[in-house]
């Protein structure tokens, strides 16, 4: 059996392209702690860190065959997590931007009749957008926001992998944003 920590990361490149995924746990083993490290510094939250190099190491793994890896693995993956933590930043400030003006303007109409209406229709559009999700991504979203349950709790509720009940939750709430922006 071959001793995957002896090889350079060129040649764990090659064999993660053939599909070796001994290779890939070698790469994710020697790049995870620095990689974390730095997102951890740029981030306000560990969970955040952890979500993103994961994703990170996902993404590799799911483009392993075509993946342009060009000059040094250790300085690609870096870029992939930085422009992770750029992506969430600017996603941050966007959604901040629109829940102040939804806060600004509701807080202008509180007592007015017509808010209410808006507020109702608002809400039966996300009801019905959510009755509107796929099954499983439905029920993921559902436990989590109507009973308040983390990913782990999910995850051992349904009987699914942690990092499937995230993506779901990730998708079900990407579809949502965008049909409720579509809404407006």
């Amino acid at each position: 059996m071959a001793k995957y920590n002896r090889f350079s990361d060129t040649e764990l490149v090659d064999l993660l392209r053939k599909e070796d995924n001994r290779a890939f746990i070698e790469i994710f083993d020697r790049y995870y702690v620095l990689l974390f490290s730095f997102a951890c510094r740029r981030l306000d939250n560990k969970e955040n860190a952890k979500d993103m190099i994961h994703d990170a190491f996902s993404d590799l793994w799911e483009k392993r065959i075509t993946a342009n890896i060009p000059g040094e693995l250790g300085a690609f993956l870096f870029t992939v997590v930085k422009n992770r933590i750029i992506d969430h930043y600017k996603h941050s400030k966007v959604l901040q931007k629109y829940i102040d003006h939804c806060q600004n303007h509701l807080s202008n109409q509180q007592d007015n009749t017509d808010h209410l209406i808006r507020e109702n229709n608002l809400l039966a559009l996300i009801e019905k957008e959510i009755a509107a999700l796929p099954e499983k991504m439905r029920i993921v979203f559902e436990l989590s926001r109507k009973e308040s349950m983390n990913r782990k709790e999910i995850s051992q509720h349904l009987g699914l992998p942690e990092n499937t009940v995230k993506t779901n939750m990730h998708r079900a709430l990407k579809i949502l944003y965008r049909k409720l922006v579509d809404s407006f």
